[in-house]
């Protein structure tokens, strides 16, 4: 691969339109694809990203609301809400070449299982990013958080070239990225922390501070996590018995308002990942016969809210 990398970016919300940014900082050719307002804005203004870790301005990004116009390129870096996998992945088709990697880095821990049918079993990996990312406007990432991580692997394990490039190319624009051979542990080890966060910060409409210091809604948090854990390894995955534990740790190092995004998406009314959060430990847990009272809570809950408002 040459050293400028062709990348894509599906979608420019919070989450891609950050690490897109920083990588076309850096110089790469990347192709924000982008709909509606947000579309209009980027093109109107430019892509903003408001960080702790510095702010960038690309006054005339690559946008469009076509991929098939944008072409192969080397990495898609594929951000969309969880319910739009399926139909983000078939139109992410014309941007997939045979070399092509494509890394979701999305909620949930089954992305790369629900697009590689669609995209090519050996063109997707599996990825997972750490960061506190929101949509505050159209055109304008603000980022929270003093971490932006992304891990990213093949599901087999298997060393490969391609993502190795997009790691380096990514150091380099000052990213802090790792690729893993054991990338199904990490997903999981993610999901317990996300599943924690999405339903204590949603049900209790609260951030992360004031759920920690009080002693019962700290305990849903860490049962809900637990549950997390105990179907994680009924299903084989090798997370520590321990891990909860270790994720409250975690969680007390964080920022006090640190919010999901499933709380931010409740709060503007829009539609909520519920069903592959909560919904989805619920779902795994079942056949396995692990009991989730705490997520089954959450589900029933934010149920009648997971369409969001325009659906009510």
């Amino acid at each position: 691969m040459e050293d400028d990398m062709r990348i894509a970016v599906m979608a420019a919300g919070a989450l891609g339109g950050y690490f897109g940014a920083r990588m076309a900082a850096a110089g790469h050719d990347v192709f924000f694809i982008a709909r509606g307002s947000n579309l209009e804005a980027i093109r109107k203004n430019g892509l903003k990203v408001e960080s702790v870790l510095g702010n960038l301005h690309l006054p005339e990004p690559n946008v469009t609301d076509d991929p098939a116009a944008v072409g192969p390129v080397d990495i898609v870096l594929f951000a969309v809400k969880l319910w739009d996998s399926e139909t983000a992945a078939r139109s992410s088709l014309p941007l997939v070449g045979p070399r092509t990697r494509v890394i979701p880095l999305q909620n949930g821990v089954d992305s790369a299982e629900r697009i590689a049918p669609i995209l090519g079993a050996d063109n997707v990996v599996a990825g997972s990013a750490y960061i506190a990312t929101v949509l505050s406007a159209p055109g304008v990432v603000t980022h929270t958080s003093q971490f932006a991580r992304m891990v990213c692997g093949r599901t087999d394990g298997k060393p490969d070239e391609g993502l190795k490039a997009f790691a380096d190319a990514a150091h380099a624009a000052g990213i802090d990225i790792s690729v893993s051979d054991g990338i199904d542990r990490e997903r999981w080890q993610k999901f317990v922390f996300l599943v924690g966060l999405s339903g204590a910060t949603a049900t209790t409409r609260q951030p992360l501070g004031p759920i920690l210091a009080d002693p019962d809604t700290r305990a849903f948090f860490y049962s809900l996590m637990s549950e997390v854990v105990a179907v994680g390894r009924a299903r084989g995955v090798p997370i520590p018995e321990n891990f909860a534990e270790d994720r409250m740790k975690f969680a007390e190092t964080s920022p006090p308002t640190f919010k999901a995004s499933m709380l931010h998406d409740l709060e503007r009314g829009n539609r909520l990942e519920l069903d592959w959060l909560a919904g989805k430990v619920v779902e795994f847990a079942r056949p396995l016969g692990i009991p989730t009272p705490a997520n089954n809570a959450v589900y029933a809950m934010l149920k009648l809210h997971r369409m969001g408002n325009a659906h009510a």
